[in-house]
Parts: structure tokens; C-alpha cells; sequence
């Protein structure tokens, strides 16, 4: 008998993606005589051990595989060898395109061929159509990603050593990183130097009728007048007759219209996140990847709920804005839609290349998803659906109402607003405006003076950075890209260069001494504009404007000149133990205060004979109110919030996130907390209703 000859399978199209949860979901899209697999990130990368750049030859990198990813590759060429075609699909921006190239690098790929293929989101609509306009490898992005890695590993692997040899082992800088860190630094020195400026005010409450209404001092005689001291504020007070009657000398209404806000960006959606939802950077990014990526929405399957969320631009497709405007007119009314398409304008060196990040459709609401979402998917999703929606709405109306309010020169000026229409901040509003309520006055009217009030004022030093602030500040200076930001930040704080005080980023003795270094013996490194203009021209690589090649060249050569100066001239940093003022309990002998790699900490003087460490805890000055025993000490939690107990741990576990203080209330005897509020620190009883007025905090320091 013949023989049955297996029947032959039909070699599949191979789909290599970036990573495993969006091959899932893409493969579902694509269909059986697809294949999609991850190929994990990147596959292959400048060596761990050495440089791995050949200077000699125009900077050529020495690319290996990356540790660990054996099996990745050798699964990609098995499957790259039985199947049909392969397209590289991972994300569409720098990284994206070298990993793709990296990938047709392994697989012996002909890098000209058009089986390259990039969607915006991940969609049905969005991943099949891509399919229909593959293009061949963008080397221009490909050279500026490999430009990019070359200068931070030149800069880092010629660093490092230095501060290995002159501070400390383990130290590292880099590019980026560094200008990140000269940022907080002057702004700590700005505070430090910060000499408060004395200035009054004064409010006044005036009646029409039975309706009383508050006003703020403006000027004299027609002159706006500054009040620098109380001298001022008599002089102006001496002018007024309080039983005399205040006549309303110019009324001005008028309509102002609010517009709303761009949908997000990279930059101000990790802004939004921190201020909104106190996201760290970090997260916010891992959130939205998670959302990008897809999310299963059970009979629906997995699907993409936003766009691509590394992007520095605020342009969305008339395809989504049509969605929303249909969106809105049935769910607000056609009062609520914008007329026309909405055009935001992009910061100058915007790079565009794809859409700013908004809900792959606006019909899956938030509230429709909150069961298919975790808590943190559902907020940001919300933060992100809310912002796009908005964008794609009509301004805000308010009446406005500003009358100046006048007796024998002095002037107090008056302001009232009424939202008249809410248009967009009916689905999102970053600025929360509140209504002020006037009575109706009109040119002419006489007020009575019911109250005044003149108080002393300080101007403030700017405030220290915060996660949100700091991405700010790097985007509007240039320095770094969508993708830099978060990382940039959290390198810094995993090095000890900074650390987190509440919110505010604070550098660290460490991170100051790196700082001052790396300062006086290369200043390219962190200027501002330097590392801005390096941007640009990795940029203009990208735009094919410019040769990679050249741009290293430009700025390896006076980096080269610096690195032989430094390493000449710089003297070793001594960081001086400082004396504990106790001795140790195991040998005796005195014990010091050590600078280590997450701050400083007790040690033996005698180390390394005797290894006795301990943690520094700050005492608050307080008994233990459980033990009596025990001082109550400050403490951190392992998600760095602060946090308060007894020093006798674990013998006592008393524990308090507000901090105790020396007095008890005098209602039940229980121990009082101060608390932070917006308007200053309380002090309470946390058991029961007694509670004391605001105080002013700088006034409790």
C-alpha cells in the first residue's frame, strides 16, 4: 500500500513585537496565518565590560546579544526560518526602530526590504492597516537612537571611573542625568540664598445694603501702589475716613472665555499624573504601557486603550475628533462640540511623529471599563479619556465683573466671575476656578466700610522640584526626550543623588559633591543649553539633516580635552567620617557617621575589625505614648513616606503616620498629632473632635 504523505502545513507570516502581552493581543487581530512573538526589548546592546566603541573607526559600536536573551534569539531565527515573511512591528519611535533593526541584524534580514510596520495604537483598524503600508527600516532613526547610546556610554563609561577614583566606589554619571541633577542642586542654592522681601496688604469688607463683599487695596489717586512696609500701610489708612461712605467710581463687566487644555503629552501627562493622582513618573509610564498594550474587555477580546504614550505631540487624527464631536453631541448636545477640527500648537522642537496620547475610542468610557480596570489603570485611563474629550470641547463662559471702589484717592479694586457656561469643564478641569459673588454695583454707588485688615507678607523662595516640576523644567530646556524623562529622574534617586521629601526632590551631600565635580571639570556636560543642542542635533540626524558620525565627533573631541584635565587635576574627595558621639556596644570603640549608598548611618570606627552598624533616627522630642519607655523617632516606610514610633521597637510597636507632641487633649487625655493641611498645620486629637487653629508652619520649624 501507498504511503499517505503528510499533508504540508502553510508556512505562517511571522510578527516580531517588542513585548509578549502586545503579541497576544495582535496576534488575535491578525488571524490564524499569522505568528506573532516578542523579542523582549532589545536584543543586543553595547558590552557590559568595556566601552565597545572602536574610536578609531569612525565610532563603530561593538554590538553582542544581551546576557540572557540566548533563548529569545534562538526562538526568533527558528520561527524567522519556517515562516513566510517577517515584519518587525515594534514601537513606533527611536528605540522602536533600532530594535527592529537589531532584530533584522540576527536574523540575517535584509534591512532594505519593506517589512517594517508601526500603528499608533493597538487596534484592529490600527494594526491591519499598518499591515498594508510596510516600509523598509528608517536608518535616519536608527542612526540618531545609535548616536544617542554611543555619546551616553562615552560619557558614562569615561565618568564613572573618576568618581570611582576621587569619591567613592559605585559612583556612576551620565549625560542626561547629570544636567537633571545641576537643576535641583541651583535650585536648592537659590532657596538657600533667597533673602524674603517685606510686603502688606489690605482687605477690606464693604457692605451694599445687607450684602457685604470683600476688596483689596490698589492704589492712590489712580496709581497702582506697592505697601513694602507698615509706614506704607498708615500713610494710606491715615487717608481713609471710616464713617464716611466709599463711592463706586468705575464698574467694567465683561465675558471671558476659558479654552481647554491640549490633550496630553508624554511631559504633561506625567505632570497631571503626580499633581492629580500622586503617580511617581515611573509608574505613571508602567500604567499607561499596560493600557497601550491591551486590556481584555472579556467577549471584545484585548484591545489598546490609548495611543502610544511616548510622544511630545498634541495633534490628533480628524478621524478621533470626529468620534468625539458624534461623542458629544449625543451624550451634551451640540453646544458642548467644538466647532471644527481643534489645532493645538506644538512646542518648537516637537518631533510629531505620531499623535498626542488620547483613548483609542471615546466610546469606551471610563466608567465602562472600571470593572475590566485595576484602580490605578481606571484613574489614569479616566485622566487621560477625560483631558482628550475636553480638548474636543467648547471654552468656558464666565461674567466677569471688576469695579474699583474709592474714598479721597484711595482705591480698592473688586473682582466677581460667574460661570455662565461650563463647556469643557464639565468633563475635566485643571484649574477648579471658584465663583465670586457680587452685588450688583453699578457707577455711583456709595458702600460703608463694615471692616479692614492689613497684614505683613514674605515673599517666598521658589519652591523645591517635584517629580512633576523637574519633567517640566527638563522639556521646556530641551534637555532629553519623551522617553528620558522618567528614567532620567529615577536614576538620579537610585544613585542617593537625591532623594524624596514628601513630594519635593532634595539633593543629597552626595549628589553635591558629584555635582561640584563634574561642574568645574565639565561644564558641557551640564549646561542646559549644550545638552539642549545635542538634542536638536540628534534630531536633525533623525531628520537626515545631519551624519551621526560628525555629531559625536563635534562633541566627543572638547569632552576628550576635559577628561585628561580632570584626570590630572583632580584631587581625591575626602567625605570625613563625623564622630557619632557614642561608642560602640560590641567593641567599645567610638562610632562614626558614614556617607554609604542610601545616606548616612552609624558605624564602628574600628571597621572593617568590627562590622556594628546602625541606622541615624531623627527624634522628635517625644516620650513614647504607649511604652513611656521608648523616645518616639522619625521613620521611613519602604514607599519612603514618613512615618513615627518608638525607638524600643520591637519591644514597642506603637506606630503614628501624623507625629506626636508633648501635650495630651484635654478631652479624653489621648496623645495630640500635628497634621498638615493646605492651610498650614493643625494640631488634633485623633480619637475625638478637639482640634486647634492653623498654624503657620514656618513659624513651627
Amino acid at each position: 500500500m501507498p504511503t499517505k504523505s503528510k499533508p504540508k502545513k502553510n508556512k505562517k507570516i511571522l510578527v516580531i513585537v517588542e513585548s509578549p502581552a502586545k503579541a497576544k493581543t495582535i496576534e488575535k487581530y491578525l488571524g490564524r496565518n499569522y505568528r506573532v512573538i516578542a523579542s523582549k526589548g532589545h536584543i543586543r546592546d553595547l558590552p557590559k565590560s568595556q566601552m565597545g566603541i572602536d574610536f578609531d573607526n569612525n565610532y563603530q559600536p561593538k554590538y553582542i546579544s544581551i546576557r540572557g536573551k540566548g533563548d529569545t534569539i534562538k526562538e526568533l531565527k527558528a520561527e524567522a526560518k519556517k515562516a513566510k515573511e517577517v515584519y518587525l512591528a515594534s514601537d513606533p519611535d527611536r528605540e522602536g526602530e533600532a530594535i527592529a533593526w537589531h532584530v533584522a541584524h540576527a536574523l540575517n534580514l535584509d534591512d532594505t526590504a519593506k517589512n517594517r510596520v508601526t500603528f499608533n495604537e493597538v487596534t484592529k483598524d490600527a494594526v491591519k492597516n499598518s499591515f498594508k503600508h510596510p516600509r523598509a527600516i528608517d536608518m535616519d532613526t536608527v542612526d540618531a537612537q545609535q548616536a544617542r547610546r554611543i555619546l551616553d556610554r562615552i560619557v558614562g563609561y569615561s565618568l564613572s571611573p573618576i568618581l570611582w577614583d576621587k569619591v567613592k566606589k559605585g559612583l556612576s554619571a551620565g549625560r542626561v542625568q547629570s544636567v537633571a541633577l545641576k537643576l535641583v542642586i541651583d535650585r536648592e542654592k537659590e532657596i538657600k540664598d533667597f533673602k524674603p522681601q517685606e510686603y502688606w496688604t489690605i482687605e477690606a469688607e464693604f457692605k451694599k445694603g445687607r450684602k457685604q463683599f470683600k476688596s483689596q487695596f490698589w492704589g492712590v489717586d489712580g496709581k497702582k501702589q506697592e505697601l513694602p512696609n507698615n509706614d506704607a500701610v498708615q500713610a494710606v489708612l491715615a487717608k481713609i475716613t471710616k464713617d464716611q461712605y466709599f463711592e463706586v467710581s468705575q464698574v467694567v463687566k465683561s465675558e471671558r472665555r476659558r479654552q481647554p487644555a491640549a490633550p496630553f503629552t508624554t511631559s504633561t501627562l506625567q505632570q497631571e499624573a503626580n499633581k492629580r493622582l500622586n503617580y511617581r513618573t515611573r509608574r505613571t509610564m508602567s500604567i499607561a504601557q499596560q493600557l497601550y498594550e491591551g486590556i481584555s474587555l472579556g467577549k471584545q477580546g484585548t484591545v489598546g486603550l490609548i495611543t502610544y504614550m511616548r510622544t511630545d505631540s498634541k495633534r490628533t487624527s480628524p478621524v478621533a475628533q470626529a468620534e468625539a464631536s458624534k461623542f458629544l453631541n449625543e451624550k451634551y448636545g451640540q453646544e458642548y462640540a467644538a466647532k471644527g477640527q481643534r489645532h493645538f500648537k506644538n512646542k518648537q522642537d516637537a518631533q510629531d511623529a505620531h499623535e498626542a496620547i488620547r483613548p483609542t475610542s471615546v466610546y469606551r468610557t471610563p466608567e465602562s471599563l472600571k470593572s475590566v480596570l485595576t484602580t490605578e489603570q481606571y484613574r489614569l485611563y479616566k485622566l487621560i479619556w477625560s483631558r482628550f474629550l475636553a480638548s474636543e470641547m467648547t471654552p468656558a463662559v464666565y461674567d466677569t465683573v471688576r469695579a474699583d471702589i474709592q474714598q479721597n484717592g484711595v482705591i480698592f479694586r473688586t473682582t466677581g466671575s460667574q460661570m455662565k457656561f461650563p463647556g469643557f469643564t464639565k468633563v475635566y478641569d485643571n484649574q477648579q476656578e471658584k465663583n465670586v459673588e457680587l452685588p450688583d454695583l453699578t457707577e455711583g454707588d456709595l458702600v460703608k466700610l463694615d471692616k479692614s485688615d492689613n497684614k505683613q507678607h514674605f515673599t517666598l523662595p521658589p519652591a523645591r522640584y517635584t517629580e512633576a516640576s523637574l519633567v517640566r523644567s527638563l522639556e521646556e530646556n530641551g534637555v532629553g526626550r519623551p522617553s528620558t524623562y522618567a528614567p532620567t529622574i529615577d536614576t538620579i534617586q537610585r544613585r542617593y543623588y537625591v532623594k524624596l521629601e514628601g513630594k519635593a526632590i532634595v539633593p543629597t551631600e552626595l549628589g553635591e559633591i558629584v555635582d561640584d565635580l563634574i561642574e568645574k571639570f565639565f561644564p558641557d556636560i551640564v549646561s542646559v543649553d549644550f545638552t539642549a543642542q545635542l538634542e536638536n542635533d540628534l534630531d536633525s540626524v533623525e531628520a537626515g539633516k545631519k551624519n551621526w558620525v560628525k555629531v559625536i565627533d563635534d562633541y566627543y573631541h572638547p569632552f576628550k580635552k576635559e577628561l585628561d584635565r580632570a584626570d590630572a587635576d583632580i584631587k581625591k574627595v575626602q567625605i570625613k567620617d563625623e564622630p557619632a558621639g557614642f561608642n560602640c556596644d560590641i567593641c567599645g570603640a567610638p562610632m562614626v557617621i558614614k556617607m554609604g549608598r542610601y545616606g548616612k548611618f552609624y558605624a564602628c570606627s574600628r571597621f572593617p575589625d568590627c562590622r556594628n552598624t546602625k541606622a541615624i533616627v531623627k527624634k522628635v522630642g517625644v516620650t513614647c505614648p504607649k511604652c513611656g519607655k521608648g523616645d518616639v523617632v522619625e521613620k521611613k516606610s519602604k514607599r519612603n513616606r514618613k512615618f513615627y514610633g518608638c525607638s524600643r521597637y520591637p519591644e514597642c510597636d506603637f506606630v503614628s503616620w501624623d507625629k506626636p507632641i508633648n501635650r495630651v487633649c484635654p478631652n479624653d487625655g489621648h496623645f495630640l498629632i500635628e497634621k498638615k493641611t493646605k492651610k498650614g498645620l493643625i494640631v488634633q486629637c485623633p480619637n475625638g473632635d478637639y482640634k486647634e487653629e492653623p498654624k503657620d508652619e514656618a513659624m513651627a520649624k
